[in-house]
């Protein structure tokens, strides 16, 4: 099998993979991300996602000369229609919780998946509506002071401290996390690749019943 890159420097999209029984590099992009959001005022959230998505993936496989399938991902949470990525300040993201608090909004995961080896490439936006939970003064400040949903979009996190405040998910959890995996799956198949031949065999685990 050809090397299997993730462009992204995620550490949520990584455990996701590993979990999932795939060993990815990690090569990361260097995108600007605000310089590509700047430019695209008029697109939909989900549009954002995706575009921010191909930018990693072609940005790291330009950097591959030998055969390889490079993963670029991007996740962009939508409230009343609204974009909002990573918070970068407590005030901020102190703000988004203000506002998600007890509604629901969407978590858009935009996929691109390019074959070095061939040229093609295969994309797809994944959308999950998440249901926030109403944190309390002291939820909120033990949170912020964390720093967990700073550098994450929306944030909150499904996987992590966040996933106690999330309250309902419709739709596919590893969207929320920043990588569908039945997405990927579908992706890899459409550029010929067998999902379970990603798999790092030496590194399954062999469960038992229970």
């Amino acid at each position: 099998m050809p090397r299997f890159i993730l462009a992204s420097r995620s550490p949520a999209r990584l455990a996701t993979l590993r979990a999932a029984g795939i060993e990815p590099e990690v090569i990361i992009s260097h995108v600007d991300e605000e310089a590509i959001e700047a430019s695209l005022p008029d697109s939909s959230p989900a549009q954002l996602a995706q575009v921010l998505a191909t930018a990693k993936a072609e940005a790291v496989a330009a950097q591959i000369t030998e055969p390889a399938l490079v993963v670029g991902c991007d996740s962009v949470f939508e409230l009343d229609g609204i974009p909002y990525g990573k918070p970068g300040t407590p005030k901020v993201a102190k703000q988004r919780w203000q506002q998600m608090s007890g509604r629901t909004g969407t978590l858009h995961t935009g996929h691109c998946v390019i074959d070095t080896a061939t040229g093609g490439s295969a994309q797809a936006t994944a959308s999950t509506d998440v249901t926030m939970g109403e944190l309390t003064p002291e939820e909120m400040e033990d949170y912020l002071a964390a720093g967990e949903p700073l550098e994450v979009a929306g944030g909150f996190t499904l996987d992590g401290l966040g996933g106690a405040f999330v309250t309902r998910i419709d739709g596919d959890p590893s969207t929320v996390v920043g990588i569908s995996l039945p997405t990927m799956r579908a992706l890899v198949s459409e550029l010929g690749v067998t999902w379970t031949a990603l798999w790092n065999r030496t590194a399954l685990v062999t469960h038992e019943p229970r």
